[in-house]
């Protein structure tokens, strides 16, 4: 009787435990969908380099480097501090370069197919190791990742690292693999264009031309293997799609494409069986993810086919649930298929809300805040949760550039739209907090406005933020610690507020009375839930003050109409407090010029 007792005691307890671990992995994952993510993406190369000497095409011994374990607790609680959720790290994994690590038996690469002396982290050279300028030691670069994921974790952040699925570096060779592992390329038959087996695209009989006028590394760059040769016959395709053996400067002529079964030359798919690739991409995915990253970027999604996402993304979150997928993607048309049918969590607003803010932040004769109803009312009304949205990364001009905004102050009112206009993620770039203006040559990124991902660099405004590793901002002026200040509002309130994480979008702008007084430069909506509301207004105008009354929706009107009481709205981003006793005659707004408001009631 005793032991049957015991069992039946054991048999409960084993299965409300199960029960316990399935309810908590069930809650884990629903709490990815019912928060708002705040990303801080950061070049590891760029983001802990104190270096300042900053040298056209300068090599690593002079320009310098930052490392992984430069990301120290003191940077990571400041970074949180900004309401920061999740860290993209770029360019973690082992990319080609023309710093030679050979000593360190990483195999040199040909520097007439390296784009900047530091190398694109986008033309990854082995899937399975780190990138070694970001070691100390660089017999231990593994082991200090795993040391900066533990790091991460333990400052209550996730991480985030790039998958690029598209293409892999023309010198791909992976020396860190599993023995199981076979490497791309390495049972192709390369006397075929095209081949559902194969793991890459093939110009047959036709060697690879390096394009005519690349000058590695610059004028004054010296190593041996720079030649304006690159051995590669028969040629394979280039990564954007470039299918003949002399792409030009112009393309990605440093990579060399995937292939997932889709023979682009007859716009056939041969999914069935499931080609090499799809394998190989999937075990490197589970590689990372059984180290603790909990998210993936994924460069140029929609370059791969959505077949292949359909059925990788449920294949790694067999391993972990909570794992996100973040897709870059430009084409609004097929934004609900790369969420629906590809099963991406968030998906770039780039070509949608990004450009049109950009178009009213530049003044441009054509910008139009209707444009921004345009997005939420047409390119994402099904999906608004599921887009990612930013006005910097590695691939955009900075603000404060003077492509750009010039002044990074004139850029807050599209900031807080940003931020504030879905319960999709937001997104900075380190430096955007502080105004880094991407100012100079740095070598093969060129005077862009941009922060070079090629180049050895150091990034000066970030770099008083940095102020010698002490991560304290000491360096930084009075007008950057006040835009720092404001961003670290502006995200907080983001990570926080329920109507921001969750509400409905309800446009200003649509409602009749406004039109007229809104004109093309200024916008409005308000983001509810069934207990808290916020009111957004942004004036893009950078001259005129706003000084109106405005109608608010009817739904809110006779709300209150019914209540009859007044209404506290506190702004959110100042702490002001303003009483209004009644919503039917409208509400007094007052924007300065380039200046935005959040109210909350």
């Amino acid at each position: 009787m005793n032991i049957k007792y015991l069992l039946y005691s054991a048999l409960i307890v084993f299965i409300s435990a199960s029960c316990n671990q399935n309810r908590a992995k069930q809650e884990s994952a629903d709490s990815i969908k019912n928060h708002k993510l705040v990303i801080y993406q950061m070049l590891p190369r760029l983001f802990g380099n104190t270096n300042s000497n900053n040298k056209i095409y300068g090599t690593l011994q002079e320009n310098g480097a930052g490392k992984l374990n430069g990301i120290n607790d003191k940077a990571l609680q400041e970074i949180k501090k900004l309401g920061v959720t999740h860290v993209w790290y770029t360019g973690i994994i082992e990319h080609a370069t023309m710093t030679d690590y050979s000593r360190y038996g990483i195999k040199a690469d040909d520097p007439d197919v390296v784009k900047g002396i530091a190398g694109s982290p986008y033309a990854i050279k082995d899937y399975y190791d780190v990138d070694p300028d970001l070691a100390v030691n660089v017999k231990q670069r593994m082991q200090e990742f795993e040391a900066l994921i533990k790091r991460t974790h333990d400052n209550k952040l996730k991480l985030i690292i790039d998958f690029i699925p598209n293409h892999v570096a023309r010198t791909y060779h992976s020396d860190a693999k599993p023995k199981n592992v076979k490497d791309f390329g390495e049972e192709d038959d390369t006397s075929k264009a095209f081949s559902p087996k194969n793991d890459f695209y093939y110009i047959p009989n036709q060697q690879f031309v390096v394009p005519k006028g690349y000058v590695a590394g610059g004028p004054n760059f010296s190593n041996p293997l720079k030649d304006g040769i690159f051995n590669e016959n028969p040629a394979k395709a280039t990564g954007n799609d470039v299918f003949k053996a002399n792409p030009s400067t112009n393309d990605w002529f440093e990579t060399i494409k995937l292939n997932y079964g889709f023979d682009i030359a007859n716009r056939k798919n041969y999914f069935e069986p499931i080609p090499p690739v799809w394998y190989k991409t999937r075990d490197i995915l589970l590689f990372w993810a059984k180290k603790g990253v909990d998210g993936f970027r994924c460069d140029v999604a929609e370059m791969v086919p959505v077949e292949f996402w359909a059925w990788v993304i449920p294949e790694v979150k067999k391993l972990n649930p909570d794992i996100i997928f973040m897709g870059e993607a430009y084409n609004p048309t097929k934004y609900e298929l790369y969420v629906k049918t590809g099963k991406f969590d968030y998906l770039y607003d780039k070509v949608g809300l990004y450009d049109a803010l950009k178009r009213l932040i530049k003044n441009d004769s054509n910008a139009n805040v209707k444009e921004i109803d345009h997005v939420i009312s047409k390119e994402s009304v099904n999906i608004p949760q599921h887009m990612l949205r930013f006005l910097e990364n590695h691939d955009e001009e900075r603000l404060a550039s003077q492509a750009f905004a010039k002044n990074p102050f004139v850029a807050l009112p599209a900031m807080v739209v940003t931020a504030t206009l879905g319960s999709g993620p937001v997104m900075i770039y380190f430096g955007q907090e502080v105004g880094e203006p991407g100012l100079g040559i740095e070598g093969f990124g060129g005077d862009d406005g941009r922060t070079s991902i090629f180049d050895y660099w150091g990034v000066p405004n970030h770099q008083k933020w940095l102020n010698g590793g002490t991560f304290d901002g000491g360096k930084l002026n009075q007008e950057e610690k006040k835009l720092r200040l404001y961003y670290q509002k502006l995200l907080n309130l983001c990570a926080s507020n329920k109507a921001i994480q969750f509400g409905k979008t309800i446009s200003l702008n649509a409602i009749k009375e406004n039109q007229k007084l809104f004109g093309k430069k200024v916008y409005g909506f308000v983001r509810e839930t069934a207990n808290e509301r916020v009111l957004v207004i942004a004036n893009f105008d950078q001259t005129i003050t706003f000084n109106q009354k405005i109608k608010l929706p009817t739904q809110i009107r006779d709300e209150f109409d019914r209540r009859e009481k007044s209404v506290i709205l506190k702004n959110a981003l100042t702490g002001a407090i303003t009483q209004v006793n009644d919503f039917k005659d409208g509400l007094n707004i007052t924007l300065k010029p380039s200046e935005a408001i959040i109210y909350s009631f």
